[in-house]
């Protein structure tokens, strides 16, 4: 049976003090939440989705004929509601879960201390391993670029110019270095940062939606327009990518104010919250722009807001998305340091991860080490765009199964009497953790399978990472593990 990990206990102040309010946890999970995926996946997410219910009523129930136009866009409109619903049920089943693990172990490091603490050792090493290699840089490489070729947009022909060809890697750089300065500058800069983002980010979105809402004449549909050919299985994948982050704030559970109760709201309201703007936005794509219009859309909130103002449109949702995805990678470096801080501090060879400046209150070598690592890989994979969008996906079974073992772990806690009776419980045990782990299974079962056909030099990244790690564990295992004074 694996023994909870010793802790090595730094003097007061060189360790996380309890200073995130409700609101600073809420804000962290919407503003990492939120990113790019909205922007640019909603079509293909809401196509699947409408497709496949028409498809299933019909073998089912016989409804909707093929001449029942009213019939086809209610089964379709009902399959948009119903992918997006799902998407944040799922979300919410797996925040009810860390909820009761996050309160019962209320240290910096979430995944990593449950994992370490189920399982053992190397287990938690596994998580924070491939989270500094693959996971964290991966999905913050992506989302800078995408911010980067937004912000290009923004900026003046002559500038554009100037920065060439490599312009969209240089502001991806520039904005992963750019933020880590502000982190490094102190907890109380970062939670600034962090609220003034979200809520530019959730404004923005408001307004996206209350235009489509309010501002656009429906267009009359004279016949139910045919869904393109996505299969549901990649609507659902881009759907759970959409809906993915939430767990980063166990990250940072520490530092949370009252965490028996902050930590449970937080999760709650921030899921919660996410779904509706969700739900808003893509009915609200719906009723603007019709069916067909969402179907056919390259840029569904530039469309909306074009359609509505113009061309200032267009710089709105530019800067909508620049915003968008500085609130997402921000939010990723502040909790991701906190993983690699508890790392250093419980592994010798990592023990330089450890140091928790006490004035600022930052992990500052771990905010440091994380963003080399980022900016080496989106120099290494940023030569093109696609590499970046397909190392996402192959993060995808490191991601899910890493989360699936979390909520495995809570199981094994539960049994093992680690958990507090009295404190938060999951409630109708086990049946969210039971569904939640089969959604799991499901994403990482189409990660490896898509790693498998691709089989590219991200994959081949992903391996080594393995491999490499293996060894590192070995050599951690040998030399001690614990940090030494």
């Amino acid at each position: 049976m694996p023994a909870t990990p010793e802790r090595t206990e730094p003097a007061l102040g060189n360790q996380p003090q309890r200073r995130l309010t409700l609101l600073d946890t809420t804000s962290i999970i919407v503003g990492i939440i939120i990113g790019s995926t909205i922007f640019k996946s909603s079509p293909l997410i809401s196509a699947s989705a409408a497709g496949w219910m028409t498809w299933a009523l019909q073998q089912t129930l016989g409804w909707p004929g093929p001449d029942d136009t009213n019939g086809l866009m209610q089964a379709q409109y009902l399959g948009i509601a119903l992918i997006w619903l799902i998407g944040g049920v799922i979300a919410l089943l797996g925040a009810l879960c860390y909820a009761e693990l996050a309160t019962a172990l209320p240290h910096e490091g979430g995944n990593y201390v449950f994992l370490t603490t189920a399982f053992g050792r190397p287990t938690g090493f596994a998580f924070a391993w491939a989270e500094f290699w693959i996971v964290r840089p991966g999905n913050i490489g992506a989302i800078a670029f995408v911010m980067a070729t937004f912000a290009l947009q923004l900026l003046p022909d002559s500038w554009r110019t100037a920065l060439g060809a490599r312009g969209e890697t240089i502001l991806a750089v520039a904005a992963i270095a750019l933020l880590t300065v502000i982190n490094i500058l102190g907890i109380q800069m970062e939670r600034w940062t962090q609220n003034v983002l979200t809520a530019a980010k959730v404004l923005g979105l408001l307004f996206v939606a209350l235009t489509a809402w309010c501002f656009l004449v429906p267009p009359v549909a004279i016949s139910a327009p045919q869904p393109p050919n996505f299969l549901l299985p990649l609507g659902i994948i881009f759907v759970m990518f959409a809906y993915g982050g939430w767990s980063d704030m166990s990250y940072v559970a520490a530092e949370v104010a009252n965490p028996q109760k902050n930590i449970t709201r937080a999760l709650l309201l921030g899921t919660t919250a996410v779904t509706v703007i969700y739900l808003l936005l893509n009915l609200g794509f719906v009723h603007g722009l019709g069916l067909a219009g969402v179907y056919e859309s390259k840029s569904i909130a530039s469309d909306v807001l074009h359609s509505a103002w113009g061309p200032i449109g267009d710089r709105a949702i530019s800067l909508l998305v620049v915003v968008s995805c500085l609130g997402t990678i921000h939010g990723m470096l502040f909790t991701g340091a906190r993983v690699f801080y508890k790392l250093g501090s419980e592994h010798w060879l990592f023990r330089w991860l450890g140091a928790w400046d006490a004035h600022r209150a930052v992990p500052l070598n771990s905010l440091l080490a994380q963003a080399v690592a980022t900016i080496a890989l989106v120099m290494i994979f940023g030569a093109n765009a696609q590499a970046f969008d397909r190392l996402v996906v192959f993060t995808g079974p490191f991601y899910w199964g890493f989360i699936c073992l979390v909520i495995i772990a809570l199981a094994v806690l539960r049994q093992r009497g680690q958990l507090s009776a009295d404190r938060y419980r999951v409630p109708l045990y086990p049946l969210p953790p039971i569904l939640f782990v089969l959604a799991c299974v499901y994403m990482c079962y189409a990660g490896i399978k898509y790693a498998w056909t691709e089989g590219t030099e991200e994959g081949y990244w992903s391996l080594g990472v393995v491999v490499v790690g293996a060894i590192v564990v070995a050599v951690d295992f040998v030399a001690g593990g614990k940090p030494r004074a």
